[in-house]
């Protein structure tokens, strides 16, 4: 298999590099970082909605549409990209999605421990020390190829992250932050500056050249070769271009982010007859943490809401129906044109 150890590369062409050999019907692994800052958006996500596109557009941020789903990330030069281009005929291929993040995030984990850092991959597509997560992956079909993109997080600007993402309000932001901080970690934290200083990028794509190898066989190195640059500038003008990075493809009734596995910041909204609903909540591991209800109705007695939420802590998101109606039933809350079945319609998928 062809090996591209390419560096530091512009930034659309950390994503057209990989487009452009999956669409040439060609295998390859490239390892790289971008040379500057940008946004890239997950392929089944509507732009607008989930990035603060005014923002990135005064402070110089591109933002970019990939072929792979996912969510919206933040990428800069302090992470180490891998990017496996295979065909989908290829024998290596599990036959679930499952098996194959089990298989293919194996010598990512071994490049974390050959560091220092003691990660574990973490289903569906985490690598994780300790409970946070230490490097995020996707797999996406494109032309006759399946990408396996994912990456090595030497150093994160976890402020940036949160102030691209469109969020509702300043709150939520100061919430996804902190989520981000407490939950994502980077090789300078869970080694230290001095010990994580040795590990320079060029190095990670070294370690990740020889895992990789152990799994896929002999990787050659090799160049960007005249056809590959050529696929490369028959996509820019596309994956450049307003039209492909806010189609709409999204939608919702409200806003969710994945913070690592089994972590999501949810807002979801309803609207009843007494008023909009609103509910700020953290799903872990399949329950209910941290809720918060708000809105614009009335509420007798006024704390009412708020024992209501409490009464939600914990349980899974099925559950809330039944906790809903039977908390409403003995506490006697009165909150007029908003009926149990409008909180329950909040925790609904």
């Amino acid at each position: 298999m062809d090996l591209y150890d390419l560096g530091r590369v512009p930034a659309l062409d950390s994503q057209l590099l990989y487009h452009a050999l999956a669409d040439l019907g060609r295998e390859g692994l490239f390892l790289l970082s971008p040379a500057t800052p940008y946004v890239c958006v997950g392929y089944h996500q509507d732009a607008a909605r989930e990035v603060d596109l005014a923002f990135c557009r005064e402070r110089g941020i591109p933002v970019y549409r990939r072929e792979v789903g996912g969510g919206a990330v933040y990428l800069d030069g302090g992470q180490v990209f891998f990017q496996l281009v295979l065909r989908r005929d290829d024998p290596r291929i599990p036959a679930s999605r499952d098996a194959f993040y089990r298989r293919f995030l194996e010598p990512v984990v071994r490049v974390y421990r050959r560091m220092g850092v003691a990660a574990e991959y973490k289903p569906v597509n985490d690598i994780v020390a300790g409970a946070r997560k230490v490097s995020g992956s996707g797999v996406g079909e494109i032309g006759e190829g399946l990408v396996f993109v994912g990456n090595v997080i030497l150093d994160f600007d976890y402020r940036t992250m949160a102030r691209v993402l469109n969020v509702p309000d300043e709150k939520f932001r100061d919430k996804v932050f902190k989520t981000l901080e407490e939950n994502l970690s980077t090789v300078g934290r869970e080694l230290g500056s001095e010990r994580a200083a040795a590990w320079t990028p060029e190095r990670v794509r070294g370690l990740l050249a020889e895992e990789f190898a152990r799994l896929v066989g002999p990787l050659v190195p090799r160049e960007v070769d005249p056809a590959l640059r050529a696929k490369v500038e028959a996509l820019r003008p596309v994956f450049a271009s307003e039209s492909w990075l806010l189609a709409r493809r999204g939608r919702g009734r409200g806003r969710e982010i994945r913070i690592r596995s089994g972590l999501h910041l949810l807002r979801r909204v309803h609207k009843a007859k007494g008023g909009l609903l609103r509910a700020d909540f953290a799903l872990l591991e399949g329950k209910l943490q941290e809720v918060s209800l708000s809105g614009d109705f009335f509420c007798y007695p006024p704390d009412g809401v708020e024992r209501l939420a409490e009464t939600l802590e914990g349980a899974l998101p099925a559950e809330a129906a039944s906790r809903i109606e039977d908390f409403l039933a003995r506490q006697g809350i009165e909150i007029p044109g908003v009926a149990a079945a409008d909180w329950a319609a909040l925790f609904t998928p």
